[in-house]
């Protein structure tokens, strides 16, 4: 018991040491009195959104009685998460493997590497869970499972989760009550805690999911129909899954919008040209939901605010989303939503 207790003191200390992350307003779109906002999370010292997560399930696990001195950490991860995962164990003194995708960033690849973790690869995102499953069994660890678990980890009543930190950075802004929240799901945990905490403090604020292709969140949500599956992972890091996972809950969302792939790549290029900042290809996907509730807005002469996040930095994906040939070999031409975009700034 007293390993667990310095356990859970150490992640505690961690949450000590660190700030809240920073609330971004997108200047010099054609938007009249509509503010996008960008919450940016690849501020945490594990460069992403999922340093809350891995957090969250690390603490979990440990007051479950899941974790003990010597247990191997096994993830089932394209990168992120495991990147997170891999800081907490190292911090630990824990073993960690990360089972992935053989086409993972290989910026993500060195990360977990560095952090003491093992990567262990398949050659498809649809394989990994059960890969994962029998590699804890292999190994006789823990499978830490964020599909499964993201959406119960976290107190989304407050305690400093995502949810309470962005509305309650949002006081002092001219629409402190967001219009919508736009939110991409990869385990579905974030857009879990977002839509309960929306509910439990009353607002008004709509919560909308946005989807890339290959992804079963979308046709899952508007079928019903929780046993849909796709037969390839997605292209867009971070977010989508060929199934819809038991963390993915959809009586707390308002809607599921599909995003084109390309549409998620062209925005991140067109975000670094308007601020200089380079977001991975998941803040594309949200981004571009965000713009299509500002137009939409416009159309309607509706004002306010919408929230969305920046879910890690670009730097990881200088070899893939960053580098033209690869996007053009493996997403497409992404040059018709630039112009789209273009249209929206300022002149």
């Amino acid at each position: 018991m007293s390993w667990i207790g310095d356990a859970i003191d150490k992640i505690n200390a961690d949450y000590q040491r660190s700030s809240d992350t920073h609330l971004i307003k997108l200047e010099g779109l054609e938007f009249d009195g509509i503010d996008i906002y960008l919450k940016d999370e690849s501020t945490h010292p594990t460069g992403s959104l999922k340093h809350r997560l891995a957090r969250s399930l690390f603490l979990y696990a440990l007051c479950n009685g899941k974790i003990k001195q010597g247990t191997t950490i096994v993830e089932a991860s394209s990168g992120s998460t495991a990147v997170s995962e891999a800081y907490f164990a190292r911090m630990l003194g824990l073993p960690f493997i990360a089972v992935m995708p053989s086409s993972t960033a290989q910026s993500k690849i060195r990360q977990i590497e560095l952090y003491g973790g093992q990567c262990h690869f398949v050659s498809c995102a649809t394989l990994m869970h059960d890969e994962a499953i029998r590699v804890a069994q292999q190994t006789g660890g823990y499978f830490m499972d964020q599909f499964l678990y993201a959406e119960r980890a976290t107190d989304w009543r407050g305690s400093n989760n995502i949810a309470e930190s962005m509305f309650g950075q949002m006081a002092l802004e001219p629409h402190p009550v967001p219009h919508t929240v736009i939110m991409g799901a990869g385990t579905g945990g974030t857009s879990a805690t977002i839509g309960r905490y929306i509910r439990y403090k009353g607002l008004s604020t709509q919560l909308v999911v946005v989807d890339p292709e290959f992804s079963a969140f979308y046709e899952g949500f508007h079928s019903r129909d929780h046993a849909v599956k796709i037969n390839r992972g997605s292209r867009i890091e971070g977010i989508g899954r060929p199934q819809v996972e038991a963390s993915f809950q959809p009586d707390v969302i308002d809607d599921v919008w599909k995003v084109p792939d390309a549409a998620s790549v062209a925005t991140i290029h067109w975000l670094y040209q308007l601020t200089g900042r380079k977001a991975g290809p998941s803040t594309g996907t949200n981004l571009w939901g965000a713009l299509q509730v500002a137009e939409s807005m416009r159309q309607q002469g509706q004002k306010g605010s919408i929230i969305t996040l920046m879910c890690d930095a670009g730097e990881r994906y200088s070899d893939t989303y960053y580098d033209l040939d690869w996007v053009e070999r493996t997403i497409g031409r992404i040059d018709p939503f630039k112009e789209k975009l273009f249209d929206l700034r300022q002149s």
